[in-house]
């Protein structure tokens, strides 16, 4: 018969702990095996002492009331190595719980049930131990005063670049349930001490819920095994990443979590405010006129000018999405098998190009193929924007060896053609375009930054530096083109005004 309690998995990393391995046994509350089927799990991380020994003499001598596991690793794992063998553990053998403690006693085991508690008075997927939830709480506990700032500095910079509000990052005491472990790459991170702050910023990228509760703070006179400045410098990169990637400058697959993966472009969005791509759109086109916007995603530009500039707009956009329903018309078409037929190309006043060439599996063959369309009237204008490779963070990444393609930005993942100003220029050029105007487009900061007024005063100095160097500080590139008129379109243009002059029909057209 099976039982009906859950199973919690108390984990000890222990590395160099003989002195205290059995101490943290003895004092694990034997009230905990009443309330879930318990079994403890030491993972000594190759130690140079007699940790394994000593774990094993307190297991056999303390004959306490639940399954005891004492495993040694044959090499060095590290402390997030040794952790992901734990965590492995546990959903391996079906544990709904695993409890991290520290095999030197640095965190009290006696408030486990405290803890545990928590996860069956409201729902969540975590629980940490504070030692900052009550003020001054840790340096009673004798942490060192410099351990106590660098604790509390790196914490509201993470908190800052991650958007959480948690009173400390860097406790060790930590109770995951497994399912939410089953959710995130964990072994996807490092083996290094900075694992802790790796596997926080996965919960917040999976929207994974947290919750902290005051712990007791003891040092005594354990040997510390971490480098602080090497240690705060690993957690400031780790949570850089994260937000660079959020922000599609950078890509880490160990945070890619929020998105599910679906084929559509839903996850681009609209650029409404500031100076951007779509801004710049609307002010050009007149009203009334006849637009056909290729790459029509969600439909969102489309509807904005039917119902802003009583346009008639007609969609093009390889998946379907329920705001193309609004739109005049709609083509189901990926645009790199090419030009969908029957378009009304001859009256159409304007084509847009919006954030598509760099998708197009062969941009130079379509924009030639679009070109020839064109080429038979001089009426319409193409409006095209693409990201810009030159841009200076790009720039600046090539100089620190990095070209990672992310979710979002210049970057994204489904581009297949990147560009600058020259290359952009000389693709439309070559296939048949005039170029009528071009402009950089700043940084979007209106989705990056929280602040309506920051991200103001951002875009204007960003558009000021654009003004001084538009390849190297513009984050898009835009461009007004019209085609040139093919030899067939001149040809009859020629026949027709000496018709006029003559009144006679120089050669007709076969």
């Amino acid at each position: 018969m099976s039982s009906s309690k859950k199973r919690l998995l108390i984990f000890v990393v222990a590395y160099n702990a003989e002195k205290t391995i059995a101490t943290i046994l003895s004092r694990i509350p034997l009230e905990i095996a009443s309330q879930f089927e318990v079994e403890v799990l030491i993972i000594d991380d190759f130690s140079l002492d007699k940790t394994y020994q000593q774990g094993v003499m307190a297991k056999e001598s303390l004959a306490l009331p639940f399954n005891i596991t004492i495993l040694r690793n044959p090499i060095n794992q590290g402390y997030g190595g040794n952790q992901k063998i734990g965590y492995h553990y546990a959903m391996q053998y079906n544990f709904d719980y695993v409890a991290l403690i520290h095999g030197d006693g640095q965190y009290a085991p006696e408030v486990l049930p405290d803890l545990m508690k928590i996860f069956s008075e409201q729902p969540t997927d975590a629980v940490f131990g504070s030692r900052m939830l009550f003020p001054g709480a840790a340096r009673k506990g004798g942490m060192p005063f410099y351990k106590l700032i660098g604790n509390k500095i790196l914490t509201r910079v993470e908190n800052l670049l991650l958007g959480t509000k948690y009173s400390e990052f860097h406790s060790g005491y930590r109770i995951y349930a497994v399912n939410a472990l089953r959710q995130i790459p964990f072994d996807l991170n490092t083996n290094d001490f900075h694992f802790d702050t790796e596997i926080i910023i996965q919960f917040v990228a999976k929207g994974l819920t947290i919750v902290e509760y005051p712990i007791p703070t003891y040092y005594g006179d354990e040997i510390c095994h971490v480098n602080g400045m090497k240690y705060a410098l690993d957690v400031v990169k780790a949570v850089l990443r994260y937000r660079l990637q959020q922000l599609g400058i950078f890509y880490d697959r160990r945070f890619d979590l929020a998105a599910p993966k679906i084929e559509s472009n839903a996850h681009y969005q609209a650029k409404f405010i500031g100076t951007s791509p779509h801004t710049v759109t609307f002010k050009k086109i007149t009203a009334n006129a006849k637009v056909i916007d290729m790459g029509c995603a969600a439909g969102y530009i489309g509807v904005w000018l039917q119902n802003e500039r009583q346009c008639t707009v007609l969609g093009v956009d390889q998946y379907a999405h329920p705001g193309q329903l609004a739109l005049n018309y709609f083509t189901l078409q990926d645009l790199s098998k090419g030009l969908p037929e029957q378009l009304p190309f001859k009256t159409i006043d304007y084509i847009l190009l919006l954030d598509v060439i760099e998708h197009l599996a062969d941009p130079e063959q379509f924009v030639s193929n679009l070109a020839k369309q064109l080429g038979k009237t001089t009426q319409t204008q193409v409006l095209v924007s693409t990201g810009n490779v030159a841009f200076i963070v790009i720039r600046l990444m090539l100089m620190l060896g990095q070209f990672n393609y992310g979710k979002r930005g210049i970057l994204d993942r489904t581009h297949t053609r990147l560009f600058t100003f020259a290359s952009l220029r000389h693709l439309l050029e070559q296939a048949g375009f005039e170029i009528v105007e071009e402009q950089g487009i700043p940084v979007p900061m209106h989705l990056i930054c929280g602040s309506k007024r920051l991200a103001s005063f951002l875009e204007h100095i960003n558009l000021i530096l654009i003004k001084l160097s538009k390849g190297l500080f513009s984050f898009q590139m835009y461009m007004v083109v019209k085609p040139r008129p093919s030899l067939e379109y001149l040809l009859r243009e020629a026949q027709n005004h000496a018709a006029d002059l003559t009144g006679t029909l120089v050669r007709p057209n076969k």
